[in-house]
């Protein structure tokens, strides 16, 4: 498929990771098959067991929904079910969520995510983009990432609770996404919900999962049940009820995960640091480096069949997701090496 027929600006850098259509439009199709390092997906993905066939075959009802959040519920420290909703993805609840209020002055914390943004502007809200907290007394709503996405930058969870507190003496609301959340559960929102404070979880990024679009909101009550109904009947799928349910329930396995996190990072912080390339932060599943002539190399591993996630605001960042195995990672020392 030609570039052209996946974007208006063949040159254009791309604007989230992930998509192997375009790069390949791009770059061609790779020999060796597609390293893709360009999202924070985790490469070790929670393992999906044989599922019951009526799961597939009719639609879910009330309790294999309250099931699940009552698993979410365990795994994430809130206090009730009551204070979840489902949505297929954490996404959908940021498309849903600016729309539940009147028109609002909104500050986003970036450098990050470009959605948050997004969203509340084609709702109609007016964004203001600030680099840090000191600012936002008089937005209506304030959004931010912890740890942040490109940089894994962490805000004191003492200090957001204290702005969740004073946005709710005001009417406000404080939107925590906490998406690479799950290796660093201490510093996690989600046990303290109010009101004044939404805190977003999915399990596409440290579960492995993104394709199966499964995300939560966690809020005081009357919010949740407020975004539960704006979500609609069936939102989620029979199917991905039931794996979220096991995945989220199934401890020993995430605390396996963390721990192989943790060293496989490591392991990725040192390759790119040999390849001369700094360190600008991250969490245990990507890492941001400033690199010389960032967006060339973009293009250079591109074109070997690695793909990384470059920025157009930012042209000597790069973010590199974790490679799945040795070999992956060999792959890309060699190709860095040449590169050098």
């Amino acid at each position: 498929m030609r570039l052209s027929a996946l974007t208006s600006d063949p040159f254009a850098l791309p604007t989230h990771g992930g998509d192997l259509g375009l790069a390949e439009a791009r770059f061609g199709k790779p020999e060796q098959g597609w390293l893709d390092l360009s999202t924070g997906i985790s490469p070790f993905p929670y393992p999906i067991a044989d599922l019951p066939a009526e799961l597939w075959q009719r639609l879910p009802g009330l309790a294999e929904d309250l099931a699940l959040r009552g698993a979410a519920a365990a795994a994430y420290g809130a206090d009730d079910p009551d204070f979840l909703a489902t949505a297929p993805g954490s996404q959908a609840i940021l498309q849903i969520l600016p729309r539940l209020r009147p028109f609002s002055q909104v500050a986003v914390i970036g450098p990050t995510y470009g959605e948050y943004s997004r969203c509340f502007s084609m709702a109609g809200h007016h964004v203001l983009a600030l680099e840090t907290l000191d600012r936002t007394v008089d937005a209506d709503v304030v959004v931010l990432c912890n740890p942040n996405n490109p940089d894994g930058r962490r805000h004191d969870a003492e200090r957001l609770l204290e702005l969740a507190d004073e946005q709710a003496a005001r009417g406000g609301l404080l939107v925590v996404d906490e998406a690479f959340c799950d290796p660093v559960p201490e510093l996690s929102l989600a046990p303290y919900a109010r009101p004044g404070l939404v805190v977003l979880r999915s399990l596409g990024k440290f579960f492995g999962l993104a394709g199966m679009r499964l995300g939560f909101a966690i809020a005081e009550p009357q919010l949740a049940r407020l975004l539960r109904q704006a979500m609609g009947p069936w939102a989620v799928g029979g199917p991905v009820l039931e794996i979220g349910r096991r995945a989220l329930s199934d401890t020993a396995w995430i605390e396996e995960t963390r721990r192989k996190l943790v060293h496989d990072s490591n392991v990725l912080i040192s390759l790119l640091g040999r390849a001369g390339m700094s360190n600008v932060g991250g969490t245990t599943l990507f890492t941001l480096v400033n690199a010389p002539r960032a967006w060339a190399l973009f293009e250079y591993l591109g074109q070997q069949g690695i793909l990384v996630r470059p920025f157009s605001t930012a042209p000597r960042w790069l973010r590199f997701g974790l490679p799945p195995d040795e070999a992956g990672r060999q792959r890309l020392e060699n190709a860095l090496k040449a590169w050098v």
